[in-house]
Formats: C-alpha cells, sequence, structure tokens
C-alpha cells in the first residue's frame, strides 16, 4: 500500500478537526490555512462573505503569467442525524481507510493541496501557483459566486485549474448545470364539508408535479444526450412539497421545490418557458371556478454547468500528471463552471469516490487514492520549476 506523506496526513487531522458545515463558519478554518499559506511564503487574499461569518481565500506563490490554480471548498455537509460509528470531525484510521466528515468531499484534496504547497515554498517557483480556499459549496455553490467580483479582481490567468472533487483521480472534462426553483400555489381556503366550492392549492400542487414528469419525459426522449453520463439526458425532480393547515381546511397555499440539472444543449430559459405553458394549461379550469388560482415560480439558485473539450491542452496536462487517461464526467455539481467562466481552462480531478462515500455516514478516503493526488500534484507542481 502507498502511504501519503506524514505531512499530509497531519494537515487532514486539522482540517477534519474543523466542524466546518455549511450553517456554521469556516473562519477558524481560513484562520489556520491563512497562517499555513503565508509561513510558506505565500500572499494571500481574505475574501469574506456579506455578513462577515465565513471567507474564502486566494493565495499566490511567485510572480509571472501563466501557471496552475488549485481550488477546494472548505464546507462539508452535516454529520448529524446519520448513525456515525466514530466521532465525525476526528480523523481516524482503519487499515487503509481514513474515517471522518470530509475526507472524500474535499478535505483530502484541500490537505494535499497546503501540503504540496509548503513544499513548493521552499523555492519560488518559475510559474506562479495559486490556490483558491471557498465557501458554502454544499448548498449550491453560492460562496464561489460571492468570491468571484474579488477573483477577477486578482487578475490572475493561469493555465490550468484543477478543482480537487473526489473523481478516483480519474480527470473529469463536464458536469451538468442546476437550477434549483419553487412553484408557489395558490388556492383559496374554505371548509373540508364545502370542498369543491374552493380551489384546493395542494390540488394545483399535484397537477404542477404532473406536468414536471411530462417535461422529463420529454427529456429522456430528446435527441439532446451526453454518453459520458449515466443519466445522458436532462433530469426534472421535485424534491419537496408542503401545503395545508388542517385536515378541514381546503389550503390555500403549497410550495413544490423543485430542480433542473440540464446538459449545455437544454437551456434554463427553454425549461422556463416550458413551465409558463404548463402553468397556463394547468390553471384555465381552475381559474374558471375561481381567479384567484394561481402558481408562480421562482428562481432560487443556479450555477454553470462545465464542459471541457478532451484534447484541451489543460485536459492533456492533467491526464499526464494523474496517469490515468480516462476522461470522465460527473453526475454532481462543481465550482469549476465559474472558473471557466473567468477564461480559465479548468479540469476536476481529486482523490475519492463520491458515490461510494460522498455525504455518507463514516465517510473515509482511500489511503492510496490520497498518495496518487500527492504523485498528481508532485509532477503538477515539477513542471513550474
Amino acid at each position: 500500500m502507498t502511504e501519503p506523506r506524514p505531512e499530509t496526513l497531519a494537515l487532514l487531522a486539522r482540517l477534519v478537526a474543523f466542524p466546518t458545515v455549511s450553517a456554521e463558519s469556516n473562519l477558524a478554518l481560513i484562520d489556520f490555512a491563512e497562517h499555513h499559506l503565508r509561513h510558506a511564503g505565500f500572499v494571500t487574499h481574505r475574501l469574506p462573505s456579506r455578513d462577515g461569518t465565513k471567507a474564502g481565500l486566494m493565495a499566490r506563490l511567485g510572480e509571472g503569467r501563466g501557471g496552475v490554480m488549485l481550488s477546494a471548498h472548505s464546507d462539508v455537509v452535516p454529520a448529524e442525524g446519520q448513525g456515525w460509528s466514530r466521532p465525525p470531525f476526528a480523523l481516524s484510521r482503519r487499515g487503509d481507510r481514513l474515517y471522518g466528515r470530509g475526507t472524500t468531499d474535499m478535505k483530502g484534496f484541500l490537505a494535499a493541496m497546503l501540503s504540496r504547497a509548503a513544499r513548493a515554498g521552499k523555492a519560488t517557483p518559475a510559474r506562479p501557483l495559486m490556490l483558491a480556499i471557498s465557501y458554502d459549496e454544499e448548498v449550491g455553490c453560492t460562496g464561489i459566486r460571492e468570491m468571484l467580483p474579488g477573483i477577477e479582481a486578482l487578475g490572475w490567468r493561469p493555465e490550468l485549474c484543477i478543482v480537487g472533487e473526489p473523481t478516483g483521480m480519474r480527470p473529469a472534462i463536464g458536469h451538468k448545470g442546476k437550477a434549483a426553483l419553487v412553484a408557489t400555489c395558490h388556492g383559496t381556503a374554505g371548509h373540508s364539508s364545502l370542498a369543491p366550492r374552493h380551489v384546493n392549492a395542494l390540488h394545483l400542487a399535484a397537477e404542477f408535479i404532473a406536468a414536471l414528469r411530462r417535461i422529463q419525459g420529454d427529456y429522456a426522449a430528446s435527441a439532446c444526450t451526453d454518453p459520458a453520463y449515466d443519466i445522458p439526458f436532462s433530469t426534472v425532480h421535485a424534491g419537496r412539497m408542503q401545503g395545508g393547515a388542517a385536515l378541514n381546511i381546503v389550503p390555500d397555499r403549497a410550495a413544490v421545490e423543485f430542480e433542473l440539472r440540464h446538459l449545455p444543449g437544454d437551456a434554463l430559459s427553454d425549461f422556463q418557458d416550458r413551465l409558463r405553458c404548463e402553468i397556463a394549461r394547468i390553471l384555465a379550469p381552475f381559474r374558471a371556478q375561481d381567479e384567484a388560482a394561481d402558481i408562480r415560480i421562482a428562481l432560487t439558485n443556479t450555477y454553470p454547468g462545465h464542459d471541457i473539450a478532451p484534447d484541451h491542452p489543460a485536459v492533456q496536462d492533467v491526464v499526464r500528471h494523474c496517469g490515468d487517461p480516462r476522461r470522465i464526467k460527473v453526475a454532481y455539481g462543481t465550482e469549476a463552471g465559474y472558473f471557466a467562466r473567468l477564461g480559465i481552462p479548468t479540469v476536476v480531478c481529486g482523490p475519492g469516490d463520491m458515490e461510494g462515500q460522498g455525504h455518507k455516514p463514516d465517510e473515509f478516503l482511500a489511503l492510496p487514492q490520497l498518495a496518487l493526488c500527492e504523485r498528481m500534484l508532485d509532477r503538477l507542481l515539477a513542471g513550474l520549476r
């Protein structure tokens, strides 16, 4: 078994011990990372959140054009209520597995990134090494979106950015974009004994969910597909419906939270146009009964998809450094699309398996994966000298 370096393991233990669940502050972790990087000779720039409870961190070693950026998010999903068999915020080891919340998603990569940064600081590279640490990735990539103006103002233009989400150390060249929305259905309240005289908001919501299923069927039958994904078409998902106050009251309000995960060929605007048509069809018979019937859509969050050509020089660099020629696309979202919007060629590649370990109780990272990540970063840094 290949062992990661002791300094990487020590850093991972420190990082896991910070309970940086997205609902909590990450400032203690950022303090630690900033001190570590400044000690290694990096120039750092904090990018605080709007409310000041969190911060992102940008760091740079070396001058000149080009170079490489490494990116990781600092937040993790909650562990409460998951039934962990060991303390989630204390790194533990059994065999070749390192257990702890965030080991896979994605403090393993962050630990390797900080470890390699310390090594890079011993000799200033000929081309710059840049690091990005974000917040609130787990709640829809909202932190990196807040950070973008500050990142853009720095004017850094690396030749390659690696977002170290868990890909099993295979280069990932794409993922779908996402839009989160809520449909608020308005009816008329009344006594349930007189239910037919009123517009039941839950009935509107049920019709709306049926419309989402029709749209999903159309996406599944569409010619717009990408076989690189496990599910090769865009998907629509209703995640939560709420409404009603009591059984004997006709509900006058119901809400449906839903999402679209879409391929580049399926524009969000087209989806919204389709929703408007479906809503008009749904409302017609209800409004014949009462004009108060309504369904209103609000867009609550979006993040861009990502797609980079498999033969792009940045992809070829990552293939060479990670040692795995298999280019993949991942089902989950990442911050890669935001870096790409800045004109930075971006590839997702990091240790661990999102499907097998991400967001689960007793989350773990296999030691050989972390060692492979170190090897990739060592090769990458050697190319900057």
